[in-house]
């Protein structure tokens, strides 16, 4: 990691592939990446940790399967969402989006059990910036 400040929109212009994040930095044993995204994920669960959504540009939908049903939150510009551990979740954005995330160090994008990966959603730890 970089000991210099890292410019989120220069981040974000540096790369194109959607739904697959980037790693800015780190904060102790978690990840700070963004990612552009557009379409549907996938259904997925985070067995052991919570993910931290942050919306930078656009807006996130994320429809959450809990105990007492199915919900959808929406995630306009500016808007910050934890998805508990152990929540299934897919994250939507129809007109696409530009998010930041929290997550631990090699956590799977797809989560510890998801539905199948479709071919737009790339699988990954994270990718290096730059």
């Amino acid at each position: 990691m970089s000991s210099d400040p890292v410019s989120l929109s220069g981040a974000l212009a540096s790369f194109t592939e959607l739904w697959s994040p980037r790693i800015v930095t780190a904060v102790n044993d978690y990840d700070v990446r963004i990612a552009k995204v557009e379409g549907e994920h996938v259904w997925h669960v985070h067995d052991h940790t919570d993910e931290f959504f942050l919306v930078l540009e656009g807006e996130l939908t994320i429809a959450l399967r809990e105990a007492a049903g199915e919900r959808t939150v929406v995630l306009p510009k500016g808007s910050v969402f934890t998805v508990p551990r152990g929540t299934e979740h897919k994250p939507v954005a129809p007109h696409g989006a530009s998010i930041l995330m929290f997550e631990p160090t090699g956590t799977l994008t797809v989560g510890d059990r998801h539905d199948e990966v479709p071919d737009h959603v790339d699988a990954t730890t994270g990718h290096a910036l730059g």
